[in-house]
């Protein structure tokens, strides 16, 4: 169970830096450079969800989900300064216990 939550940590934080450096590009005016270590963090996020145990794809992505969006609330807090509020916090809860169920469900 922990390694599947470190996984989808680390993929998280491979999307999340990925498409920040676009971010950056597109919207913030940065160099094109930019984009070089955000393909890259790009192709760790792809690769990352491949280790995940999973008989189907799908789930594990749906899983992902809910890590990720809490993630992106710490990547808000964290990289750009902005603290999430309660209903932030309240809905990054509320996908971590979507994400648990999908995961650790009984299947039969």
């Amino acid at each position: 169970m922990l390694k599947t939550y470190a996984v989808y940590a680390l993929a998280a934080l491979g999307e999340i830096g990925g498409c920040f450096a676009f971010w950056s590009v597109l919207r913030l005016g940065k160099t094109t450079l930019w984009l070089v270590p955000g393909m890259l963090a790009l192709a760790v996020f792809a690769w990352a969800l491949t280790l995940v145990e999973s008989d189907a794809a799908g789930r594990a992505y749906a899983a992902y989900g809910g890590i990720y969006i809490v993630a992106s609330l710490l990547w808000l807090k964290m990289v750009e300064g902005q603290t999430p509020d309660r209903f932030d916090l309240l809905g990054g809860l509320i996908c971590l216990a979507g994400t648990a169920i999908i995961l650790f469900a009984p299947r039969g």
